[in-house]
């Protein structure tokens, strides 16, 4: 087996998922892209007791990056995105964003010392090992902009290292309900062929 074979086989796959409904036609995206895939975490943040950053979780960090010891489980989310070989970030296109939650996610993820540091110029350095960074989201009209993958791709690239992100949205599926299935799957089926090309 080549090394590179190897590696996929191998290969940690994240997934967060942001989505709000039962019936998310974000998830069902990624649930197609995984599949087929072994070593899969999927962390569904509205399962998750996850909150905004407030006084209490800064002194932890502070106290943690002083005595280098990242064991308390505050930190288990940002062990699992830097030890990932892949991300799958799932979420809707909201308000020309993504739900309040996912935002919150990268907040308690950002941590000095452990997903992030600095080199001898004030640089960060990311300390994820993530080569690539994918983002599924679908939208019920038409998305000019994504300023939601603008931000998680700036992010992951700056603070965590990620090599690569690809932005993959199906839009305008609430313009016209009686064709809504129909894009959905057809834009699924693309989106498919177009990370096997990548």
């Amino acid at each position: 087996m080549s090394h590179l074979l190897c590696f996929l086989k191998n290969m940690k796959y994240l997934v967060i998922d942001a989505c709000t409904r039962d019936n998310s036609r974000t998830r069902r995206l990624y649930l197609e892209y995984i599949k087929d895939k072994k070593d899969v975490k999927i962390v569904k943040l509205y399962d998750t007791d996850i909150k905004p950053i407030d006084n209490e979780a800064i002194h932890k960090r502070d106290l943690a990056k002083l005595n280098h010891d990242f064991s308390d489980h505050i930190f288990d989310h940002g062990k699992d995105f830097i030890n990932a070989d892949e991300i799958i970030i799932a979420a809707p296109y909201w308000d020309l964003s993504f739900p309040a939650i996912l935002k919150i996610y990268f907040e308690n993820i950002s941590i000095g010392g452990l997903t992030f540091g600095y080199d001898e110029k004030g640089n960060i350095i990311g300390f994820g090992k993530a080569n690539r960074l994918i983002y599924f989201s679908t939208a019920g009209g038409k998305v000019d902009r994504h300023m939601g993958y603008e931000y998680v791709s700036e992010i992951s690239k700056t603070f965590f290292g990620v090599k690569e992100t690809y932005n993959y949205c199906i839009d305008s599926l609430d313009i016209d309900p009686s064709k809504t299935e129909e894009l959905l799957d057809k834009g699924i089926k693309e989106i498919m062929k177009n990370i096997e090309s990548l």
